[in-house]
């Protein structure tokens, strides 16, 4: 018998107790699971299970491609939770069985995981794409609070990916099959004024960069960060960079320009690799 439902189980409770809490407090909550399984603890097969796949034996299933979220950054809030879908692309003689992955996050399997998510199936669903080939997918959701308790856990986690063999006598495993990126959501807003202003007279263009907090369940600033002022006409379809300030320590936007023509005004913010990309709707000022 496998053991994953078990696991599953006992995390998805204290996910539920953690979504009972405020969000205020989800810095107080306990750290979540941490305690990994093993190939074997996975599958629960009597099957050789190498900790590594780069030590199977000829006859180990061969992983070919692994798939987190469609390949995109994972992208969290502060209170919604994100699910998302993976794959593993495994071939075997004997065909596929079954498929698992997961995400960690730490410098070690062994020694040092500060965060992990697991599948929410007990067993993946393999769709055959030959005799001896299948892709299986599975889904993990993720809880801003609970698996992100802490602001550190954004940037890389590395992938784990394993594949059971049709016969089930052969397990491929590698905790460090690839990378995914998970980012703190963020936002930023625009507001030009005055509107409407006369040719010439000076605009001037406020916002906020702000980020998922999951230490706090809130949106923060986001402080000293490049964030470019476009400007597009209103006969025109196409933003321009007019120039790029720097957000302040609390995340506020402020700057100055002229009035020319009617137009829309916005913040853009290129992004970093714990913060995704995020562009404000523009703000219409009237030029009389």
């Amino acid at each position: 018998m496998r053991i994953r439902a078990t696991v599953a189980a006992v995390s998805g409770a204290l996910a539920l107790s953690a979504l009972a809490v405020p969000a205020a407090q989800a810095g107080d909550q306990a750290v979540p699971n941490l305690d990994k399984p093993t190939a074997a603890e996975v599958f629960g097969t009597g099957a050789k299970a190498p900790r590594m796949s780069s030590r199977a034996v000829d006859t180990a299933p061969v992983i070919s491609k692994v798939v987190v979220n469609g390949g995109k950054d994972i992208v969290v809030g502060t209170t919604a939770a994100k699910k998302i879908t993976v794959s593993v692309t495994a071939s075997h003689p004997s065909g596929i069985a079954d498929g698992y992955v997961d995400l960690w996050h730490g410098t070690d399997v062994e020694t040092d995981v500060d965060g992990w998510v697991m599948p929410n199936e007990d067993a993946a669903t393999c769709t055959n794409s030959s005799a001896t080939t299948a892709t299986c997918k599975m889904t993990i959701t993720i809880l801003p609070g609970y698996d992100l308790y802490k602001n550190a856990l954004a940037g890389t986690w590395k992938v784990t990916a394993g594949a059971l063999s049709g016969d089930e006598t052969q397990i491929a495993w590698n905790d460090y099959q690839s990378t995914a990126r998970v980012q703190r959501l963020s936002k930023v807003t625009v507001n030009a004024a005055p509107e409407p202003v006369k040719k010439g007279k000076t605009i001037t263009v406020t916002g906020k960069l702000s980020r998922a907090n999951w230490e706090t369940g809130t949106y923060k600033g986001y402080a000293t960060q490049a964030v470019k002022l476009q400007f597009r006409k209103k006969t025109s379809s196409t933003y321009t960079t007019v120039k790029t300030i720097k957000s302040s320590s609390t995340g506020a936007l402020k700057t100055t320009v002229k009035a020319s023509v009617d137009g829309y005004w916005r913040y853009s913010f290129a992004g970093t690799s714990t913060t995704p990309t995020v562009t404000a709707a523009g703000d219409f000022v009237d030029v009389k």
